[in-house]
């Protein structure tokens, strides 16, 4: 028996895997790193292997020292560690981005497979509102949002649903046109001849027709994301002042960059762009997985 008769279909690899493949594992590869780092940073901190970021202890530690053996990345201007700082804020990239495009992907393909079955005034409506907010810049939306919540109520949900909301229509009109071109089908006709109720043409024929292309589409809006985050916190208006973020780090930093204190921007700015780049990259193999037509062409070339 050959390796390629192991693993499950949409697991194997092409005979000649294209560059877009080879794209995606090393963005999934980035974006794993950064995971297991997210995952372990309380037992680093329990190992005492790195510093409390939030603890007024730290503040013994002397301003803007340079990279060395005690500090891995210098300490910022308040003597914070920055290690810690940029080893904890993955964990507040990743919770929010999680959230933000889990929530957007709920919501913008349940409304795009009712908008596109039921048709008539509900997809009109539909289509109005969402063609709306997709004309709006998502870092518009999400500052608009993160400011009427106002200060008190920041976290980790609220960032994650100011971010959500400006990604819910590119899931919708995905969502929406396939959910119109399939659902004249012969055999969705053959499933309502039989009798079948609406809500189960939609989860049943429907969901796994048109949810191949969400994916794709959820990786690089993961990827959006961590950039939108962290102009929030450069605004002020991300997560709270406690919670390690990259984007509230780097404008603590610049507030009093100097040219000799570069790591202070360096190690924040570089660790939000490599987990950006990582969740871009691994969009661009996944169509090849995903997408049947594109998987059998890769396998016969």
């Amino acid at each position: 028996m050959t390796p390629t008769k192991v693993w499950p279909r949409f697991l194997r690899f092409p005979h000649h895997a294209s560059l877009s493949v080879w794209l995606m594992i090393t963005g999934i590869m980035i974006t794993l790193f950064f995971v297991i780092i997210a995952l372990i940073a309380p037992s680093l901190e329990q190992w005492n292997w790195i510093q409390d970021p939030t603890s007024t202890s730290i503040l013994e530690n002397i301003p803007h020292s340079a990279p060395s053996g005690k500090h891995w990345f210098g300490t910022d201007k308040l003597g914070y560690d920055v290690f810690a700082r940029t080893v904890y804020g993955a964990r507040a990239a990743l919770q929010v981005v999680v959230a933000a495009t889990l929530f957007s992907v709920v919501f913008g393909v349940i409304l795009g497979l009712i908008s596109g079955y039921l048709g008539g005034w509900v997809d009109r409506i539909l289509l109005f509102l969402m063609d709306s907010i997709y004309a709006i810049p998502g870092l518009l939306i999400a500052v608009t949002l993160s400011f009427s919540i106002g200060e008190a109520a920041r976290g980790v949900p609220s960032a994650a649903a100011a971010l959500g909301v400006a990604y819910i229509p590119k899931y919708y009109r995905v969502v929406r046109n396939h959910t119109v071109s399939i659902k004249t089908e012969l055999f969705m006709e053959a499933a309502r001849a039989l009798g079948a109720s609406p809500w189960r043409i939609i989860t049943r024929y429907l969901f796994g027709n048109v949810i191949q292309s969400v994916p794709v589409l959820f990786s690089l809006n993961a990827a959006d994301s961590v950039l939108t985050l962290g102009a929030l916190g450069f605004l002020g208006l991300g997560l709270p002042a406690e919670i390690p973020e990259w984007g509230y780090d780097l404008k603590v930093a610049l507030e009093g960059f100097t040219g000799e204190v570069w790591w202070t921007t360096l190690f924040p700015g570089l660790a939000m762009a490599s987990l950006s780049v990582g969740l871009s990259l691994a969009s661009e193999g996944l169509s090849e997985f995903f997408n049947p037509l594109q998987r059998r062409d890769a396998d016969q070339s």
